[in-house]
């Protein structure tokens, strides 16, 4: 017999994180438009977070 441990998160909790990314995808994206050189390495690593992200929770799913 499994137990479902349930915890209540707040709503900060709940969204902090997507919110964060949502927030640095979007500054990377600006900073891509507005320059070069170092601008454009900052938003490929500012735009990869997302793409680490989905990586991260399909694994995390799949264990």
């Amino acid at each position: 017999m499994t137990q479902r441990i349930s915890k209540r998160q707040g709503l900060g909790a709940i969204f902090a994180i997507p919110l964060a990314i949502a927030v640095l995808s979007s500054v990377a994206l600006v900073v891509a438009l507005t320059g070069d050189g170092w601008r454009d390495m900052l938003s490929w690593i500012g735009l990869a977070v997302p793409v680490l992200a989905v990586g991260w929770a399909m694994r995390a799913r799949r264990a």
